[in-house]
């Protein structure tokens, strides 16, 4: 019973190799997209504590603002 089902009729190749591709692919985006994300954040709160006091306090107010700092982990 467990068998028919991995074989799938001669098809069980195509189908659990497809299976795998997209998984792999899926796992290897996430990681892509998570390493981009952490780089950007960082790029961001660099450029974010550079600002002049002025800018920075207009900044800080800003609701966008707080959030991308609130999720990179930084104290606002």
């Amino acid at each position: 019973m467990i068998s028919d089902l991995i074989l799938m009729n001669g098809y069980g190749i195509y189908v659990w190799s497809a299976f795998a591709f997209t998984l792999i692919g899926f796992f290897s985006l996430y990681f892509i997209i998570s390493l981009q994300l952490k780089k950007e954040q960082k790029r961001f709160e660099k450029n974010f504590t550079t600002l002049s006091e002025e800018k920075y306090t207009v900044a800080i107010n800003q609701e966008i603002n707080k959030e991308i700092l609130k999720h990179s982990g930084s104290k606002v």
